[in-house]
C-alpha cells in the first residue's frame, strides 16, 4: 500500500512538472509564436518585426554550466557573429521568472554578456516567463530557428554534445549551423527537431 502511494505520488509530481514547463516544446513546421518582450535596454522587441528575415531564438541563463560551456568555448559568440554577417537576427531570451533568485536585471544581463564579447541583436528579459511558457522552451540553452515567412524550421539543442564541458564544442555536430546554412540554400532543414539538453529554464 505504501509503495503504492509513494508511486502514485511520483506520477503526479511528474505531471504537475510536466503541465509546468507545458505540454510540448514548439517544434519545426509550426508557425513560431508571436511575442513583443522588452530587451535589456528597456526596448520593446516585437517577432513580428523580423518578419522576412531569418531569427535565432537562444534561451540563457548566465548561472547555467551548460550555457557557460557555449560562451567560455566562444562558440555561441561566434555563432552570433557569423550569421548575424548574414543579416540572421540574433535574440538571447532570459526566461528566469523574477521570483528566481537566478533572476537577472537588463542591467546586469548586459554587463555578462559584454564580459563574453556576446554579438546578439538584442537580449530579451522574460521575467514573467510568458515567452518560455509560449514556446515551452526546455533547458538553457535551447535553440529555435525562424524562417522568413515566420515558421520554425528548427527546434532543439545547440549541438550533439550533450555535456557542460567547453571542450566538446571542437567534436561536436551544430545543429544551428547546419540548419541555418541549409534554410538560407533554400533547402529542406535536414535535422529539423532534436532534444535539447542543459539546465531546465527556471519558471
Amino acid at each position: 500500500m505504501k509503495l503504492h502511494m509513494r508511486y502514485t505520488t511520483i506520477l503526479m509530481c511528474a505531471s504537475l512538472a510536466f503541465a509546468a514547463n507545458g505540454a510540448f516544446a514548439a517544434s519545426a513546421g509550426q508557425a513560431a509564436p508571436d511575442f513583443t518582450v522588452i530587451d535589456s535596454t528597456g526596448k520593446p522587441v516585437h517577432l513580428a518585426d523580423y518578419k522576412g528575415k531569418f531569427v535565432v531564438l537562444e534561451w540563457t541563463n548566465p548561472e547555467c554550466p551548460f550555457v557557460r560551456k557555449h560562451y567560455d568555448s566562444a562558440n555561441m559568440q561566434s555563432l552570433q557573429k557569423e550569421w548575424g554577417a548574414k543579416d540572421v537576427v540574433w535574440l538571447s531570451v532570459n526566461s528566469t521568472n523574477q521570483s528566481s533568485f537566478e533572476y537577472k536585471s537588463g542591467a546586469q544581463m548586459n554587463s555578462w554578456m559584454r564580459s563574453q564579447g556576446a554579438a546578439q541583436k538584442a537580449v530579451l528579459i522574460d521575467g514573467d516567463s510568458a515567452t518560455g511558457r509560449q514556446y515551452a522552451a526546455k533547458t538553457t540553452p535551447h535553440m529555435f530557428v525562424v524562417d522568413p515567412k515566420g515558421q520554425i524550421v528548427y527546434a532543439g539543442a545547440i549541438d550533439d554534445k550533450r555535456s557542460s564541458r567547453p571542450e566538446d564544442v571542437k567534436t561536436a555536430n551544430n545543429y544551428v549551423r547546419l540548419a541555418l546554412t541549409e534554410a538560407m540554400a533554400g533547402k529542406p532543414v535536414s535535422t529539423p527537431n532534436t532534444t535539447p539538453y542543459g539546465c531546465s529554464v527556471k519558471y
